[in-house]
């Protein structure tokens, strides 16, 4: 029985397979005649396939018949400096679908070109692609397809590839210039789509009675995978499509074992044509399971997949990116931030490796349409729900206040903060945190069909916070200590004074040695002020503080500060039915009898005083230890 066996890689490259599909999705965009610089492939059932969809192509010189603002398309192949040059003279609409790999090689040669190397491009001189490259090298390189033209190499030189070129000319131009220069800078810049067709065409061709190569004749891969193959199987054919393959070569043997590859310029549908043609109804079936696994040879994409992809061209909304599938990948700005005026170009550049998510299998260019935004969504979930299993705290950006709350943002994910969770005190105005950075303890993560619920809690944290200080501040006092604290709370029978985060209480009686009636009489809230510890309570957490045993007792030295005789000045504070008491300073205070008031007989001491009232006086006697001091008014006062 017949058997057909199609190489493992055949057919369309990525940078092919991105030209054309460029080419019609612009020609869609523009709803106009096309141009191209050069045949876009080397394949002319692709060329004219294209020509149908209004997309033709030019050479160098019919740049000058287009007109401002007409389209045209740099193939896979690449140009060099002095033609782009030329296009944008012209202000045409450039459209650039030079391979991503080929666009590295012509960067190396222009790097190491400037620094002084010599270059070397290992390929066909006449091959567009070695043309364009050895452009950005001032057209100085020296073109070797197999060691030619090395006889006068300088010694400090760099060596690059034609990326369809052969291994081993690569590897047969690099052995000579090793014993010819000093200094050698070797890349390796065959395709490695193409290193692999050129090894499976190679080791099918072994085992094969018939070879078939397809491609276009004027394709520089598809010419070598021939010369490959031919070295393996005397009968190696190369054609362009189904028609040229000649019946007598297969129809007639039945047993006949036959090898398929392709060229990179080659589409599914040529390739697919020739091997239903060389089929027959016996092995139909085979037939058809090869060409449902060429369809499903490229790599499996659906929403929702991650992917890699290099970023092969950007500008300031978005990237394209080769993700390894049949269509380019793009990435909008949009799905890389979500915050405005930031530019593409200042994330990302050229080169770049991205993993995204996929969000659209295709837009309207035939784009495959990637989000960041959603992966690093996935991933943020994972973190909120590990923060959550494991009681672990995360940083939130506050992003909204409503009623109820705070609305934060955990790179993506709202994380909603009741009121409640916000301080240890009730907040009037919430809209103080917006734009903030707060960190939150997760005490919901509640996970539904269509939606999950995630709440977090400053409060907690805080008090956690609390504790810890508050147990450090306890560990720390002790009786007697002088510390200095803040009015938080005023009572009628005392204040409460913040110390280092510890809640202490200061008693209307501890105030001061005169008489205050409520502590707001002498303090007001915010007040800085040294205290004396009288008492630690450790274990009920409890301390008891004092202002005025900082001041110490008045009576002390009271017989010093008013010795009997001395005329002094005071304030009255208060009556009682025998007399009156006259404040000297605070917590000192004397009595003026009823019948020192005065020369006349009075009947109670509010006949001739008031509060508060200034009165000079003489002291009588003093008794320390008593604490009592009497007064005389009259004795001052002249008789009347």
């Amino acid at each position: 029985m017949k058997k057909i066996i199609l190489a493992e890689s055949s057919g369309f490259c990525f940078g092919v397979k991105r030209a054309v599909d460029t080419a019609i999705s612009i020609q869609k965009r523009y709803n106009k005649k096309i141009y191209t610089l050069g045949p876009l492939i080397h394949n002319n059932d692709v060329v004219k396939y294209l020509e149908e969809n209004n997309i033709y192509s030019m050479n160098i010189d019919d740049i000058a018949l287009l007109e401002q603002g007409e389209v045209i398309i740099i193939r896979s192949h690449g140009i060099a400096p002095e033609v782009l040059e030329k296009l944008k003279d012209k202000q045409l609409e450039i459209i650039d679908a030079t391979c991503p790999f080929v666009s590295k090689i012509q960067q190396k040669v222009k790097k190491y070109y400037e620094l002084g190397y010599e270059i070397v491009i290992v390929g066909d001189k006449d091959h567009p692609e070695v043309i364009g490259i050895n452009g950005f090298c001032n057209n100085q390189a020296v073109i070797s397809k197999n060691g030619e033209n090395l006889e006068n190499i300088k010694d400090k030189v760099c060596v690059v590839s034609q990326t369809t070129e052969k291994q081993e000319n690569f590897q047969n131009v690099l052995s000579i210039l090793t014993k010819m220069s000093k200094e050698i800078l070797s890349f390796n810049t065959i395709c490695s789509a193409t290193e692999v067709r050129q090894k499976n065409a190679d080791e099918l061709s072994k085992d094969v009675d018939l070879m078939v190569i397809i491609g276009g004749k004027h394709s520089s891969n598809t010419t070598k995978l021939y010369e490959i193959c031919k070295r393996n199987c005397y009968n190696t054919i190369h054609v362009e499509n189904s028609g040229e393959i000649p019946d007598e070569l297969y129809k007639y043997d039945k047993n006949m074992k036959i090898g398929v590859t392709a060229g990179a310029s080659t589409p599914d549908w040529i390739i697919k044509e020739a091997i239903i043609k060389m089929g027959d109804e016996q092995n139909l079936q085979e037939m058809n399971d090869f060409i449902k696994l060429m369809d499903e040879n490229d790599k499996k994409i659906y929403a929702g997949a991650l992917v890699k992809g290099e970023i092969i061209q950007i500008n300031e909304k978005e990237a394209f990116l080769n993700i390894g599938y049949k269509h380019d990948g793009i990435l909008p700005v949009g799905e890389v931030t979500r915050e405005a005026d930031v530019k593409m170009t200042d994330l990302f550049k050229v080169g770049d490796e991205v993993e995204a998510k996929v969000i659209k299998l295709k837009n309207e260019d035939n784009y495959v349409v990637l989000s960041k935004v959603e992966l690093e969504r996935v991933s943020a979930f994972k973190l909120l729900r590990e923060a959550f299993e494991n009681k672990e705290s995360i940083v939130v950006t506050v992003k909204e206040a409503v009623n109820g709350g705070l609305v934060a943002n955990f790179k993506g994910i709202r994380v909603f903060i009741p009121a409640s969770h916000v301080e240890l005190f009730h907040v009037e105005d919430l809209d103080k945190y917006i734009g903030k950075e707060i960190q939150v303890k997760l005490i919901e993560f509640n996970e539904k069909k269509n939606t999950t619920r995630i709440v977090g809690s400053r409060r907690d944290l805080l008090k956690a916070e609390k504790e810890i200080k508050e147990n450090s501040v306890w560990e720390n006092l002790e009786k007697d200590q002088v510390v200095e604290g803040e009015v938080k709370r005023l009572t009628d029978f005392g204040a409460f004074i913040d110390i280092s985060g510890v809640d202490g209480l200061l008693h209307v009686s501890e105030i001061s040695w005169g008489r205050i009636n409520k502590a707001s009489d002498a303090l007001k809230i915010g007040d800085k002020v040294k205290v004396y510890i009288l008492e630690v309570d450790k274990e009920n957490k409890k301390l008891s503080l004092s202002i005025k045993k900082l001041i110490g007792d008045p009576w002390e030295s009271v017989d010093e500060k008013y010795p009997v005789g001395s005329v002094v000045l005071g304030k009255v504070v208060r009556f009682a039915n025998f007399g009156a008491f006259v404040e000297l300073e605070p917590g000192v205070d004397a009595l003026v009898h009823i019948s020192e008031i005065s020369h006349k007989r009075i009947a109670k001491p509010s006949d001739v005083l008031a509060i508060g009232d200034e009165i000079k006086a003489k002291i009588l006697d003093v008794k320390k230890d008593s604490k009592k001091i009497g007064l005389s008014i009259k004795e001052v006062e002249e008789e009347v």
